[in-house]
């Protein structure tokens, strides 16, 4: 009797090995290689020799009218807002985030926002008894939306019941990680579970024309755990983000196939659930003091949509031999380019002190735009003085200490206006590039070119500041 195939499979990146080790090879995690089942081999030959000729493709040109797809809105006005619009007919959303984030919450939420619009949806949990799902509902004010519920874990009897002619239009599944296929010889959560259970609940959705919402697990490093490979198979792929002392959630978009990406829908979180937030910078600038040193308000961008935010920094002379550097909301590396820059190009001595910087509300950050704030924040912190209240900062630095021209520069202008600003301290235009617009009206614009006008606006006019040499010029240090 011939030996059964066995191969080894890592957990955290899906690189299969010929023999176990303790370390994987490809992504270099420790103890995530176990031992599995390997598929049936092949017929002899390939199957391309054995199985005849194909069918002939037929192309098409790149002209012509494609309609739009059809789509479900859930009438909850930021999940509609990532998601494109609503959801698509046929595709396959994918949804991860932290343990107790929200992600149960906010879908059992859309499936009865959309059952009560006469759109038939069904609630299929893996992990809490049915009797758990109706606690939550009834907590949430949900018990009288006409979702169905089941609790079930193998995918071959959610797609018999999905096959049925009354079967509903829109399945969440919750979650991915502990559905299991009866023909995949490994336990569910497994690599290999994981990417059938997925491809099959795919292939479920476009064949039949279901929308389904996948739930998913993340690992310690935020990543959605299995595969890589199962967010190239769905359509698109939301992470729900925040912190468990604030109550206000991001629900960010990485890839979207019907949509834009990077598009936030923001909620917050109380003992009715999630709530829509209409205007996330009010929200974000609520607690806002002014004449206060080291804070200063961002105007951003995420996605399409321009946002506000409080930028704060402290800095304090250290008591250890190496000063720290502590980040919430930001790049850490960033921040120290930035000091980096502060203290080769404009003279400001930062080295001998602790910087902490945090961005107010839980918001994380990820455009360079951010550089002039945060520069603007630490030096009113080190020189405890503060950035006029009613002033807006956004820009690019560069290492030479330039501050370059961001994107849209009229949106962000538009926000501030919105919201009450009367200043904003800005890039100057390109060389040569097209006149900017007119900004809104009531709002005054400043225009720097390099970070020492920046620096000289905390600085004592009996001390100015430190200009950066010319290229070329004679190094007098050396004479």
């Amino acid at each position: 009797m011939a030996r059964p195939l066995k191969r080894f499979v890592c957990q955290s990146c899906g690189a299969v090995a010929n023999k176990w080790s303790g370390r994987c090879e490809s992504c270099g995690e420790w103890n995530t290689i176990t031992e599995e089942a390997a598929p049936a081999p092949g017929p002899a030959g390939g199957g391309l020799a054995r199985g005849g000729r194909g069918r002939t493709l037929e192309f098409a040109g790149l002209t012509g009218s494609t309609p739009q797809p059809p789509r479900y809105k859930s009438g909850i006005a930021e999940f509609d807002r990532v998601c494109g619009g609503g959801l698509v007919v046929g595709s396959a959303l994918l949804i991860g985030g932290d343990p107790g984030i929200g992600k149960s919450t906010l879908m059992l939420q859309i499936a009865a926002a959309l059952a009560r619009q006469n759109t038939a949806c069904a609630y299929i949990s893996g992990e809490e008894a049915l009797d758990q799902v109706r606690l939550r509902a009834e907590r949430l004010g949900l018990g009288d939306a006409p979702v169905q519920l089941t609790s079930a874990t193998s995918v071959r009897d959610i797609v018999a019941t999905m096959e049925r002619p009354d079967a509903p239009k829109v399945a969440v599944i919750d979650s991915i990680q502990t559905m299991w296929l009866d023909t995949v010889d490994s336990t569910p959560g497994t690599v290999t579970q994981v990417r059938a259970s997925s491809q099959a609940l795919v292939e479920l959705a476009k064949r039949r024309g279901i929308a389904v919402l996948l739930v998913g697990h993340v690992t310690k490093d935020g990543a959605i755990a299995g595969p890589r490979v199962l967010e190239h198979m769905v359509d698109t792929v939301l992470y729900f983000e925040g912190e468990r002392g604030h109550q206000f959630r991001i629900l960010r978009t990485v890839k979207n196939r019907f949509g834009p990406t990077d598009e936030i829908g923001v909620f917050e979180m109380s003992d009715r659930g999630l709530s829509d937030v209409a205007n996330p910078s009010a929200l974000f600038l609520g607690e806002r003091r002014g004449n206060v040193s080291g804070a200063c308000v961002f105007a951003g961008i995420e996605g399409t949509r321009p946002l506000l935010v409080e930028i704060q920094a402290l800095v304090s002379p250290s008591s250890f031999g190496t000063p720290r550097h502590a980040v919430v909301g930001w790049d850490s590396n960033r921040l120290a380019m930035v000091l980096a820059v502060l203290e080769a190009r404009c003279g400001v001595a930062v080295g001998a002190n602790d910087v902490y910087l945090n961005v107010a509300g839980g918001l994380k950050i990820g455009e360079p735009a951010a550089d002039l704030a945060v520069a603007a924040a630490v030096v009113s912190s080190l020189a405890d003085e503060p950035v006029p209240p009613e002033m807006v900062v956004f820009g690019e630095i560069g290492l030479g200490g330039e501050v370059r021209p961001v994107g849209q520069r009229e949106s962000r202008l538009r926000e501030a206006a919105k919201l009450g600003f009367r200043s904003a301290l800005v890039p100057r235009g390109r060389a040569g590039s097209a006149p900017a617009p007119r900004p809104p009206a009531g709002i005054a614009i400043d225009e720097i070119e390099h970070l020492t006008d920046l620096v000289a606006r905390f600085q004592p006019a009996d001390r100015p500041p430190k200009r950066p040499r010319r290229e070329g010029a004679p190094d007098r240090r050396r004479e």
